[in-house]
């Protein structure tokens, strides 16, 4: 890239690929300008069209998603999703994605990943209060995978939690939790997808918007460098060997920076002198000054020369482009910009007005007084390509029925099989990760990490909001549609869990390369899924974000939507938590599903956790969901635990219901006694597979009558299946013993497998 425009090569068809636009492409903007463009206006504009910022392969089917309700607030289109709350309050939530560099460069991929979604939420006016992450990583252990594979997954999984320690705990926002997932398909396409929360005076709401010709236009924050150039552009694209070469393309964060940046912000807002705002996130300081004019309807002018700049010699192209971290443009009103540099001032931070509002709807980037690029708002943003790219049917190369080798239900004590989930990676303890994560600072937590769902408090108030995130690839890889309505199900049903009730979402949807049809097929099938299970789960899509190219060398990870989804509590007090109480207490298993018969019982089981942990295979198609079903057991769940019926609830999902029955019993070191019914389907089936739409509950005996009483209600069922009892697991079934081990002897298996597999110490003493 050039280090000024003098010395600017011509735009050959090669410079116009290099900056990942096709030929078509170029002669669309030669046309949107009607002359050949400048190489700083080709930047701009490869950036801006890029798949990252543009979404130029997924907006026609992103249409498809349900975006409203009475209590969405902002739906997608601005920098987060609002939603209101009740009480004067609002909450600013949504999830993106920062593959591409956390491959690159783990730590200062991650950590500014962090960064980025936090500027998100206080860019909208509100307070961050909560992140949470959705990590996909390799295999880490040599389980078919060679040494140096999975060395390398070690080391991207060490980095990323690192660096999402290190932004969240500096920064002062508490972690409560996520999900981390290990797969063949993510070695060399890792997934970091960073969730953030904020509140907000539903009055007291900004917008990313321009207005008011000649208000000045004032840049805020960190100066702008070299690092991150081209990065949205990167993320536009696969990976192959020279990918490496990319580092210089990774921003570099400042937690302590941005924590100064966010109150400072927040200060200014109160003033009532700013009229727009927006992060400086990808693209920079190109994407927050089109963007915002454009959202506005009114044109900005910069002068790149006031530009507050931390390297030398630094070309218009290198400014427009750059990526550096801790950032921000406002807009705020002519004659109250002392009020604006007066606070930033007090903060330490670099506050100079760049330009100006006027009413043309351009982009005019001026270097030296001369103008260096100028570009029609429309032409980057409404005019950016958008294509309907071609489908293909994809089916995943694995048999629909069980393979004849395989053989279950021969195995009369199971208590070794259930050891061996425990201890599998995407079912273990993940302590060794979130214990690095401040998860209680500000005083707001109720349930961090390690629950079905995160939950803080909204102070001066007695709600609370509940927050979980749910994908499951393998799923989606075997039935793409099906896969993504048991992202929304699970995690609707985790919030529920907690006595919340779900009420909004937003998606981090990651894919491989959108110009294969196959790719296309299995993105536009998952959209439907999403749009289906949303509009009947009550939970429409306020925001988020698509990640395609997620391939390497030809090679692409399975269709991997993470749902983010947000619940209201309105009593605090009512909250549940997951595990048992203690001894003496009755189990019920709440569910909207019935056992299906043997042949869909084990092809349904070739999706499990069980079937890729233990015995090493894949088959078949995820469990059915019926979402009239999965939406009456969130009804009658929540109407339970109003009433008072209810101590704990915990959702089955994945290893089924014995590994829910052990897990409960982990916080406490308390037991279960159970006795199923197989129903005519193998023992591994009942135990372990992963039927939909299941809760186990815990509560005094007298209340199950209750329970069953609403369950009819509701048309779910409850099945009283045992009692809590002193440090032992038993499951009985058919009135025979099929497990039986002593609680500890599980929970040490379980919380120590992740340190052990990845031979590092425990973070802290053996607590859960």
């Amino acid at each position: 890239m050039p280090t000024s425009p003098e010395k600017a090569p011509a735009i050959t068809p090669e410079v116009v690929a290099e900056h990942g636009l096709s030929s078509e492409e170029f002669r669309k903007i030669q046309k949107l300008l009607g002359r050949e463009p400048t190489l700083t206006e080709l930047g701009i504009f490869s950036v801006m069209w890029s798949e990252h910022c543009s979404y130029k392969s997924s907006r026609v089917h992103l249409k498809r998603l349900p975006t409203r309700s009475k209590l969405v607030v902002q739906g997608p289109g601005e920098n987060a999703g609002i939603i209101d709350i009740g009480d004067g309050w609002a909450c600013a939530f949504k999830i993106e994605s920062h593959n591409h560099p956390s491959f690159i460069e783990p730590f200062q991929g991650a950590a500014t990943g962090v960064g980025g979604i936090l500027r998100d939420i206080f860019t909208m006016g509100a307070r961050p209060v909560a992140v949470m992450d959705s990590l996909r990583f390799g295999p880490i252990a040599e389980n078919g995978a060679t040494q140096a594979v999975v060395h390398k997954n070690h080391s991207l999984l060490e980095g990323v939690v690192s660096g999402i320690a290190f932004y969240g705990n500096c920064f002062g926002v508490p972690n409560l939790g996520g999900e981390a997932r290990f797969g063949p398909c993510y070695s060399q396409n890792p997934l970091v997808n960073a969730f953030a929360l904020g509140l907000v005076k539903r009055d007291q709401i900004f917008y990313a918007r321009a207005a008011g010709a000649d208000n000045p236009v004032i840049y805020v924050g960190a100066k702008t460098g070299r690092d991150g150039i081209h990065g949205a552009t990167m993320a536009s694209e696969e990976f192959h060997e020279k990918s490496e070469e990319k580092r210089p393309n990774v921003q570099m964060g400042d937690p302590f920076l941005e924590k100064l940046l966010l109150e400072a912000c927040l200060e200014a807002m109160e003033t009532g002198a700013v009229v727009g705002i927006q992060d400086m996130g990808a693209a920079g300081l190109t994407c927050s000054t089109c963007e915002m004019g454009g959202r506005g309807g009114v044109g900005i002018e910069i002068e790149l020369d006031r530009v507050p700049q931390r390297e030398t010699g630094m070309s218009a192209y290198e400014i427009m482009l750059s990526e550096s971290q801790e950032r921000m443009l406002l807009v705020a009103e002519q004659g109250r910009e002392a009020e604006v540099f007066r606070i930033f001032e007090k903060w330490g931070l670099d506050a100079v007005v760049v330009g100006r509002v006027t009413e043309d709807g351009r982009m005019r980037v001026l270097e030296h007084g001369k103008i260096v690029a100028e570009i029609p708002n429309g032409a980057l943003t409404e005019e950016a390509p958008l294509y309907e790219r071609p489908l293909a049917r994809w089916e995943a190369p694995v048999p629909r029925e069980m393979p004849s080798h395989i053989r279950l239900g021969e195995v009369a004590n199971q208590t070794e099989n259930l050891r061996r989930l425990l201890v599998a990676p995407n079912i273990c303890c993940k302590r060794w990760i979130f214990e690095q994560y401040e998860s209680m600072v500000r005083t707001n937590t109720l349930q961090g990490p390690g629950g079905d769902a995160g939950v803080i408090r909204v102070k001066g108030t007695a709600r609370g909001l509940a927050m979980a995130l749910d994908g499951n690839g393998r799923w989606c890889a075997l039935d793409p549609r099906l896969g993504a309505m048991h992202a929304v199900a699970e995690a609707a049903r985790n919030v529920a869990s907690t006595g919340a009730t779900p009420v909004a979402a937003t998606n981090c949807l990651n894919f491989g390369n959108p110009e294969k049809p196959e790719i296309m097929w299995q993105f536009s099938q998952v959209v439907d899924g999403l749009a289906k299970a949303c509009a009947a789960l009550g939970t429409p899509i306020t925001g988020g974000n698509v990640s395609f190219y997620n391939e390497t060398m030809g090679q692409g990870i399975d269709p991997t939507p993470v749902v983010g989804v947000v619940g209201i509590l309105e009593d605090i007090e009512h909250r549940m938590t997951f595990h048992f109480r203690g001894a003496g207490r009755s189990l019920v298993l709440l569910r909207g599903s019935e056992p299906g018969d043997l042949a869909d019982a084990e092809a349904e089981f070739g999706s499990s956790e069980f079937a890729a942990a233990v015995l090493g295979a894949r088959w078949g198609f995820p469990p059915a969901l019926e979402l009239a079903q999965e939406a009456a057991l969130h009804k009658c769940l929540l109407a339970a635990i109003a009433e008072g019926l209810v101590e704990s609830a915990h959702d089955c999902s994945d290893g089924g219901l014995a590994v829910a029955l052990a897990e409960c019993g982990f916080v406490a070191d308390v037991g279960a006694r159970v006795t199923l019914s197989s129903a005519g389907l193998p023992a591994e089936a009942v135990l372990f597979g992963e039927d939909a739409s299941r809760v186990l509950l815990s509560c005094a005996q007298k209340n199950v009558e209750r329970i069953r009483q609403l369950a009819v209600r509701y048309g779910v069922a409850a099945d009283a299946i045992g009692e809590s009892v002193s440090d032992k697991l038993e499951i009985l079934l058919d009135g025979k013993p099929v497990v039986c081990a002593a609680v500890s002897e599980l929970k040490d298996a379980w919380a120590h497998a992740l340190e052990r597999v990845l031979d590092v110490e425990a973070m802290t003493p053996t607590t859960v």
